[in-house]
């Protein structure tokens, strides 16, 4: 089944979490806009206000907040978002989606405006898994190290000196000039 990938940003940590969802799960998000706010229970994150910010379609477009609709338009763009020129006065015609969210955006961007109870680390089991990562302890270190040592390959045969010093140079024939 289809899925949507959420990108959440948090603006007081500075750090962005990856949550994966269904989409018959997340069936409340079709239809609303770029900078419409959602509750977090939809996404596992209880007590946060959300606010979209963006997104991409299955083929990769961007999702741009002046395109309204559920359709696909070439637009020309002089600045962000979906282009960053590089030397002013640059406009380049790009492929947006417009700011709709559909069954055709996989991933969406988002931003928390409003902190719940519970950090959002605890709620997505971002710790869980960092304990799993831990430095095992130190008789198990060893029996890591050995198990992810890989085995040497041996290197091409390299040529001797003497098979280098048999190849010479052709000789080149003085040019006469008339």
């Amino acid at each position: 089944m289809a899925m949507f990938k959420f990108v959440i940003a948090d603006p007081k940590t500075r750090k962005s979490y990856k949550i994966e969802k269904d989409q018959n799960d997340a069936v409340g998000l079709v239809g609303k806009k770029i900078g419409d706010k959602f509750n977090g229970d939809l996404i596992g994150l209880k007590d946060y206000e959300i606010v979209i910010t963006g997104g991409t379609d299955k083929d990769g477009f961007p999702m741009h907040p002046n395109v309204h609709g559920m359709v696909k338009k070439k637009i020309i763009l002089a600045g962000p978002p979906c282009f960053h020129p590089k030397k002013d006065g640059v406009r380049k015609r790009k492929m947006v989606v417009g700011n709709v969210i559909t069954k055709t955006i996989t991933q969406i961007n988002c931003k928390i405006i409003k902190q719940g109870s519970k950090n959002p680390e605890e709620l997505l089991g971002k710790k869980e898994e960092q304990s799993k990562e831990e430095a095992p302890k130190e008789g198990q270190k060893a029996e890591a190290k050995e198990t992810k040592e890989k085995p040497k390959l041996e290197s091409p045969k390299q040529e001797s000196k003497d098979t280098k010093k048999e190849l010479k140079p052709k000789e080149q024939k003085p040019v006469e000039k008339n």
